[in-house]
């Protein structure tokens, strides 16, 4: 008996990706498509830089060449289409000057993780994009969302306490995002991040969790964020809804091999 055809299933919201890969699977590309996949969205990438890295630390990074990070970034928009795209590791002011021109030709919500450096200490942007991140790739980020270390690098304000969170969230929107994510995760107490437009302003909090393996924090965070926009949620509602996600990643963090363990972007399915 012949089998019947079936209908194809539609596909879900399309988010893309730009970053560097992680060989231990943590953080990069690697956190930001298991993110994706948990939270129901299709996952693309666009890979920036390749490292050699594990629990321990980063070994070695090679950065790809600008005509093949654009190859591939045009390569899933003209055909796949896309519905919100995040970014991470840039690499250098070369990288970090063609993603922001393709992204302002793009025409969806954009998340910009401005990240600087890995969660051992690692530098992940050469100091030279610094200017290139704060005039070309931050104008078109829908959320940029820099944690204490990278507002330090990137506007000098220096978060002491909750106060001072005010101050460095002005000093992000100085620079042209719609909107600013200061995540005060290195503060004592409660994990505390601020969102504003420079209007409104949204505090999110969750208790500290007494786990060490926060591998690809930022990366999943912002991948969170990404996917809710591309399902078609409000910055408000998708940062509020990403906050429960990456707290109950880190709640269930893990231990692999011998330094910081991953976040667990599965937990709510085990």
């Amino acid at each position: 008996m012949p089998i019947p055809a079936s209908v194809p299933a539609p596909a879900p919201p399309r988010v893309l990706t730009v970053a560097g890969s992680d060989s231990g699977g943590g953080a990069g590309v690697q956190a930001d498509l298991k993110t994706m996949l948990a939270l129901g969205v299709h996952g693309m990438s666009v890979i920036t830089a390749v490292t050699a890295q594990n629990s321990l630390g980063v070994r070695g990074v090679w950065e790809l060449p600008v005509e093949a990070v654009r190859a591939q970034y045009r390569a899933v928009v003209d055909d796949i289409g896309v519905q919100a795209v995040k970014t991470g590791m840039l690499s250098s002011a070369e990288l970090t000057a063609a993603v922001a021109e393709l992204l302002a030709a793009t025409g969806v919500p954009v998340v910009v993780d401005p990240v600087g450096v890995s969660k051992h200490g690692d530098a992940l942007l050469a100091s030279s994009a610094l200017e290139t991140v704060r005039t070309a790739l931050l104008p078109v980020a829908t959320v940029a969302t820099p944690n204490l270390d990278e507002v330090a690098q990137l506007t000098g304000v220096r978060v002491e306490d909750e106060r001072d969170l005010r101050r460095a969230a002005d000093a992000v929107l100085a620079f042209g995002p719609r909107w600013a994510l200061i995540k005060g995760g290195h503060l004592p107490g409660d994990a505390v991040d601020l969102l504003t437009d420079g209007t409104e302003e949204h505090w999110l909090r969750a208790p500290r969790l007494d786990n060490r393996h926060t591998h690809g924090t930022g990366c999943t965070y912002a991948s969170a964020i990404a996917a809710g926009l591309a399902g078609g949620q409000g910055v408000v509602e998708a940062v509020t809804a990403a906050k429960e996600y990456v707290t109950g990643a880190i709640a269930h963090g893990f231990a692999l091999g011998g330094g910081i363990g991953p976040v667990d972007h599965g937990w709510r399915t085990r």
